[in-house]
């Protein structure tokens, strides 16, 4: 639930440095911090916990303050509640703060450190701590786990003294979520004692991986089974292409739950079997707005978006959440003025909903508008949370403008959103590509917990901006990590060669990415590995690239051919660039660019004649060469310039101060010389003059 009304923030000094000199109190303890008559805390403790679960964080803030004494468990309520709506900031902050602390104090920190991705201060909490219980290393497993650590939750686990089923279980849910499907059965089967998740886990596990006859026979020698054991079975035979066999043991469940309908109807759908799952909707006999929506919202992810529509629009289940399932079903097949439309007529939004519009514009290229909705969200919609900064900060990189971005960086900062990863990474990736980049590596080396995201957006950051050797030794750091590249980075590295003439190094990275990182090649490295050899001449090896890509039955796309053609002008390779050239037109017969590279190739060599064919095409086909366009911010303010266009009110002004800032320059670079030039230049500004 969000509020509508700003949150009063509560501001420590050096919230964000951990305090750990707190004394730890006894469990039992409940020590009063005022000299007045002690009371019965426990009612107030218990409305500040339902406060904070329910969303209600100025009422349990107001609620704290106005209390006259406050014990230990008041402090942990506060903590726990400002972790779990999202104020990483104000928890830290009070936890500094607090008189004394017991064990949930701390298990409370390492949980909430753990989720905002704060690991190193999980791990300092957890080491100081004068005594831990099971809760205390079971919070690290998880933690470790859900930030994707699973080698050190091993660690943990191996050196806990005294483990329960939850340690166990935690440890065979991270192998699973791996694929370390193997070495979880390893782990259920040194189980002393096991509980009905256990049995579920490796379920799911084998499912997972394709043993869904393994799966079975668990399930079967299971000594209870619950109503989850029965869904786990039934989603795995979903998965893993068996509807029918999954229906016979829906049929047979003892007790259906929602899930149990809700993965029936969902996988009906995925088959195609779109009657079956309205008629199996149907037949539920407590249906909600859950069960519906997840038939909304597989008819959606199966491309049934109009369908969809249509259900939504005569049923009286629709809710929030399937009208914004509906928006991101629109925006995936580019339809945005009807996502615009559904959003604009919604009764009620929450923040979802919100972030769903602005991400689904910056993804359809209607970044701008985007922007206009963050600013009227927080105007009249709930509070940004992580997903609008992360979305509000890429469209801020794609525009790209750097001023706005620094605005939304200082609002980031102020409510402790910056301890997300993904904010961070969408951060470090705005002022790359705005061509800052020791901002970008500032806060790249400032990020308490890296992923692979992380890492690519600081190295395709400095290849973009011509950095191609610092990029390679962010590379080298890298795979000195236990974070595995991707795709993505080997882009960044690759173009980091080309931009910096490494053709040897280049080819080294190629063949490292698909031998030793098991990574096929895309359409955007072969491109780059072109570009790089092309750059410097080698136009025959990059044409055996193309050969290796036709004989891998990869379609050679117009970038490549691009990437050629490129390299055939600069070298004034005739022949291979015609053949370029004739690619690149047969897939986009308008691209202007091509006719001119074409024709100025034939210029270059004397082949006027070549030339006017090429253009006489071009007029046949209706092909007109795109103007130049350049654009600059100014307070705050986008202005945009077209090549022969002079309708925006300030060009003539522009030309003027242009040609002036030219002129003194060549003044002062040689204040004796070149007097014709600087006479004509008077000339043109002369001119400019005239036309304000």
């Amino acid at each position: 639930m969000f509020i509508s009304r700003p949150i009063q923030r509560i501001k420590f000094a050096g919230a964000l440095s951990l305090n750990l000199t707190g004394k730890l109190t006894p469990l039992r303890s409940i020590q009063s911090y005022s000299t007045t008559a002690t009371l019965n805390l426990k009612p107030l403790n218990s409305r500040i916990s339902e406060c904070m679960r329910n969303g209600f964080v100025e009422e349990a803030q107001n609620l704290f303050y106005e209390m006259p004494q406050r014990n230990t468990v008041t402090y942990n309520a506060m903590v726990r509640g400002y972790f779990q709506n999202g104020f990483f900031r104000e928890g830290v902050g009070l936890f500094n703060v607090m008189p004394e602390r017991d064990i949930f104090s701390y298990n409370t920190m390492i949980a909430g450190l753990m989720e905002f991705g704060d690991i190193n201060g999980a791990r300092e909490i957890f080491e100081k701590m004068p005594f831990r219980d099971v809760v205390s290393w079971n919070s690290m497993i998880s933690g470790y786990i859900s930030n994707g650590f699973i080698n050190e939750a091993l660690e943990v686990f191996t050196g806990m003294v005294s483990k329960d089923v939850i340690s166990w279980n935690l440890v065979m849910v991270g192998l699973v979520g791996v694929g370390k499907v193997d070495l979880a059965e390893e782990f259920f089967n040194e189980m002393g004692t096991r509980d009905i998740a256990s049995w579920t886990t490796m379920i799911s596990g084998f499912a997972s991986a394709g043993r869904i006859v393994e799966a079975r026979g668990l399930f079967e020698d299971m000594p209870v089974r619950d109503v989850r054991a029965w869904n786990t079975m039934i989603s795995g035979y979903i998965e893993n292409g068996c509807i029918q066999i999954a229906e016979v043991l829906f049929q047979k469940m003892p007790q259906c739950d929602l899930r149990s309908w809700n993965e029936m109807i969902d996988g009906l759908v995925r088959n195609g079997r779109i009657q079956d799952a309205i008629k199996l909707f149907v037949e539920m006999p407590q249906k909600c707005r859950r069960s519906w929506n997840s038939t909304v919202f597989g008819l959606i992810r199966t491309g049934l978006i109009r369908e969809a529509h249509a259900f939504l629009e005569k049923s009286p289940f629709s809710d929030t959440v399937s009208w914004t399932n509906l928006m991101v079903g629109y925006f995936e097949t580019g339809d945005v003025d009807t996502a615009v439309c559904i959003f604009e007529l919604m009764p009620a939004r929450d923040a979802t909903a919100w972030n769903v519009i602005i991400f689904g514009l910056g993804e359809n290229d209607h970044g701008e508008e985007g922007l206009k909705f963050f600013v009227k969200m927080k105007e009249e919609g709930p509070f940004p949370d992580e997903a609008t900064f992360t979305s509000v900060l890429t469209i801020c990189s794609d525009l790209p403008t750097l001023q706005l971005g620094r605005q939304i960086h200082a609002q980031v900062t102020k409510t402790g959103f910056n301890y997300f990863v993904a904010v961070s990474n969408a951060m470090v990736t705005l002022y790359a590509r705005c061509g800052n980049t020791n901002p970008a590596l500032l806060l790249f080396s400032s990020m308490t917990s890296r992923d692979v995201i992380s890492w690519n957006s600081v190295i395709c950051g400095l290849a973009h901006n011509g950095n191609g050797v610092e990029a390679i030794e962010m590379f080298e750091k890298l795979r000195s990590t236990d974070i595995k590249p991707n795709q993505i980075t080997f882009i960044g590295v690759l173009s980091a060669c080309s931009h910096a003439g490494l053709v040897d190094q280049g080819k080294y990275y190629f063949d490292f990415m698909k031998y030793d990182c098991c990574l096929e090649p895309t359409s955007e490295h072969y491109t780059c590995i072109v570009d790089l050899l092309g750059r410097f001449g080698l136009i025959d090896e990059a044409m055996g690239f193309l050969g290796e890509m036709e004989a891998n039955g990869v379609e050679v796309p117009a970038s490549v051919w691009g990437a050629v053609l490129g390299a055939c002008r600069i070298h004034k390779n005739i022949q291979v660039g015609e053949i370029a050239g004739e690619r690149i037109l047969e897939m986009k017969p308008h691209d202007s660019g091509v006719y001119t590279i074409l024709a100025e190739m034939y210029l270059s060599t004397g082949k006027r004649d070549d030339a006017e064919r090429v253009w006489a095409r071009m007029r046949e086909k209706g092909v007109k060469k795109q103007p130049g366009c350049s654009w600059i911010e100014v307070n705050g303010s986008g202005h945009v310039f077209l090549s022969g266009d002079g309708s925006h009110p300030q060009f003539s002004r522009a030309c003027a101060d242009v040609l002036g800032l030219l002129h003194r320059g060549m003044e002062n670079r040689n204040s004796t010389s070149n007097v014709a030039s600087f006479q004509e230049m008077r000339v043109l500004i002369d001119e400019c003059s005239e036309l304000v």
